[in-house]
């Protein structure tokens, strides 16, 4: 029977990942270097360790780069893009009805916990989850498996008894490992991924089999 619900938080509730993206592309485009999306998907809902964008453009150009200098720039211009944004569309509402169901909610996110209660803060959803998990709070983070235990651990349900909810291939691996089942939203960044181990994959919130699930798992 399931009694809680885990969220993976960027690219999931709010679509930061997107304009994080456009952001290495353009300073590689600056640099006459090309992306590959498909490259820098490796890191995404994860950190560098398996794909890390400032080593590989300083191996490509063959020269070091000022990444202070370049990632405050970055930075400035991740925060001024999103200034405006809101939650992805239906998260609200799924939210809405996970808590009248009566289901334990948490969010395990591989970022920073200042990042992820600032935007739950600024969206005014804060009071629909129990436990936040982050970076900060473990050894390491996905793939492996450890946010999503801790926040079982800290919801106090069994793993048979949590779903958790992702975009993103790392956050899928790391729900795997930790042997919970998985639900996969994908967004413009993550689509096209592996995600054959995921017990349902969608690029929405409205899909009905995915609020389906709610009841019948």
């Amino acid at each position: 029977m399931l009694k809680g619900l885990i969220f993976d938080f960027d690219g999931l509730i709010v679509d930061t990942e997107t304009v994080i993206y456009e952001t290495w592309e353009q300073v590689y485009e600056d640099n006459g270097q090309s992306l590959k999306l498909s490259e820098y998907k490796q890191c995404v809902g994860s950190d560098f360790t398996q794909f890390d964008p400032s080593k590989e453009l300083e191996k490509r150009c063959g020269k070091k780069f000022d990444w202070n200098k370049i990632n405050q720039q970055r930075e400035r211009t991740i925060r001024e893009k999103l200034e405006t944004q809101k939650a992805r569309p239906g998260i609200i509402d799924f939210l809405e009805e996970a808590n009248k169901i009566g289901l334990k909610m948490a969010i395990a996110s591989s970022s920073s916990k200042g990042w992820v209660l600032g935007w739950v803060e600024k969206l005014k959803i804060k009071n629909y989850f129990e436990q936040f998990f982050n970076r900060d709070d473990v050894e390491r983070i996905k793939p492996a498996p450890d946010l999503f235990l801790s926040s079982c651990e800290a919801l106090n349900i069994k793993t048979s008894e949590a779903l958790v909810l992702e975009d993103s291939e790392n956050g899928l691996k790391a729900a795997t490992s930790a042997g919970i089942r998985c639900a996969i939203v994908t967004n413009k960044i993550t689509e096209g991924g592996d995600f054959s181990n995921a017990i349902i994959q969608t690029d929405n919130f409205f899909d009905e089999t995915l609020k389906k699930l709610l009841i019948d798992l």
